[in-house]
């Protein structure tokens, strides 16, 4: 009987303690049938008119045959015009409604280049959109249908989302509309290569071709972020999808129905992150902040007295933890506005004010020039395994710069660079002081000051860009 009693107590256990684990487990059905009928597929349509040699003959050039139809079929040989052609490109994404009079939010490259946009409604309607504007730079863009009292997106806070916490996408991958996926939040404020002024939101939520643009809730039902991209190497899913936070993009928004454009404030300056072996370098008691690895002439940061060589800790009061942070605080603040900012430089902090600029639609690309020179001593290396030369007077104008040595080449001495042939040296740091490169002769005296297992710091002129790189592990000789 005793047997019998422990046996129906486990039963027991095990049958209310999974039913209890399972009441924990989470149900989005609710969810979906409250906020399911505000989101949208998305369908562009554009059009490509060009040339195409119709059919692809695989004649010679010299052959006799290819003369014939030379001559009689213009336009099908394949390096000759072809028959002027509109070719319609077509693609899909999502989106959800957040004004009962037909605003709806999506990606930038969702309805990039379109010319025409339609908007299909969970009740099968179907609207054209009008596309009322696109920011590329945080993937956010507002479009509109001609309809009334549709259904509205409820919208959260992204700032309070903990990381481990369930999230919901509704969207259209492939084409398949009103699919519901769920995960994590898996990291929060997340910085992309290229990506400098949207801190994501990391998910495992499956997402795929076909859900750009759509929202991601929270179990309240809330927006908390439009689906942007995926990290993968297949072009599939990989568990790696990342949100834009949709207050970051109701900002955005706010500007696109107002002006269309979006106004984003400006420094002029290259900043990279504060790496353990630069913050020793420059004398700062840990990681933080953004480095300035040049400034632009004549631009906000160079009016401020901003220099190459700042480490930039807090921008208008808000600290800079890294380097990521600085372009979304700048990016965010009105043009014209004046903002304290506080840095260190050479061992101290200082405060500055800088009037914001403001950034111009599109950015110029940095140019590659071709670089060169002879080196007095083509076989001599030194404690870095770098061979140097002296740049020329016509090198130094075409260049842009006073004093420098160019690397002709790095050699296997001990030490591990991301020095390249062509980069120019332009100054060493050592604790917060730089000194200014002029000959190989000064460099290499200034190499003779560190022992074996000293870190270097230089500052690199790459292409039109500077950049501070830094050198741990020196040769014997």
């Amino acid at each position: 009987m005793k047997k019998f009693i422990a046996s129906l107590g486990l039963v027991f256990v095990a049958f209310f303690g999974t039913a209890a684990q399972a009441r924990e487990l989470p149900d989005f059905t609710e969810l979906v049938e409250k906020q399911g009928a505000a989101v949208v597929n998305i369908s562009t349509t554009q059009v490509i008119k060009g040339n195409r040699a119709i059919p692809q003959f695989p004649f010679d050039e010299d052959d006799p045959a290819a003369e014939f139809f030379r001559r009689f079929f213009p336009g099908q040989i394949p390096g000759h015009p072809g028959q002027q052609r509109e070719y319609k490109s077509r693609s899909l994404g999502s989106g959800f409604i957040i004004s009962a009079d037909g605003h709806i939010m999506t990606n930038a490259h969702v309805v990039d280049g379109a010319d025409e946009v339609m908007v299909k409604l969970t009740d099968k309607r179907e609207f054209k959109a009008k596309v009322l504007g696109a920011d590329k730079r945080t993937d956010v863009a507002l479009i509109k249908i001609e309809a009334g009292s549709l259904p509205v997106v409820k919208l959260g806070e992204p700032g309070k989302l903990k990381v481990g916490e369930w999230v919901v996408a509704i969207g259209s991958p492939f084409g398949f509309e009103s699919t519901v996926t769920a995960g994590i939040v898996s990291a929060k404020g997340r910085s992309l290569t290229q990506e400098n002024y949207v801190p994501f939101i990391q998910t495992d939520v499956a997402i795929n071709p076909g859900n750009s643009g759509g929202p991601l809730f929270n179990m309240k039902g809330e927006v908390v972020g439009i689906n942007s991209q995926i990290y993968s190497r297949s072009g599939g899913f990989m568990g790696l999808s990342f949100a834009i936070p949709i207050d970051l993009a109701m900002e955005v928004q706010n500007q696109l129905k107002a002006k269309g454009k979006v106004s984003r404030g400006r420094l002029g300056v290259v900043i990279q992150e504060v790496s353990k072996e630069l913050a020793e370098s420059f004398g700062l008691g840990k990681q933080q902040g953004a480095l300035v690895a040049s400034v632009e002439k004549g631009a906000a940061a160079d009016k401020a007295g901003i220099e190459a060589g700042d480490i930039i800790l807090k921008f208008d009061g808000k600290a800079v933890t890294e380097s990521g942070d600085l372009p979304r605080m700048v990016g965010n603040t009105k043009p014209g506005s004046k903002i304290p900012v506080q840095l260190w430089r050479k061992g101290t902090m200082r405060d500055l004010n800088v009037t914001v600029a403001e950034m111009p639609d599109d950015e110029g690309a940095v140019r590659n020039g071709r670089r060169g020179g002879k080196s007095a001593d083509p076989a001599a290396a030194n404690r870095l395994g770098l061979v140097l030369s002296v740049p020329t007077a016509e090198q130094r104008r075409a260049l842009g710069i006073v004093h420098g040595l160019i690397v002709e080449d790095v050699r296997n001495a001990g030490t591990r660079t991301d020095l390249r042939p062509g980069d120019i040296i332009l100054a060493l740091v050592n604790k917060g002081s730089q000194a200014d490169v002029k000959s190989v002769t000064q460099f290499n005296e200034l190499l003779s000051g560190f022992d074996k297992s000293a870190t270097i710091v230089l500052l690199v002129r790459r292409g039109d860009a500077q950049t501070f790189i830094t050198i741990k592990g020196l040769s014997d000789k």
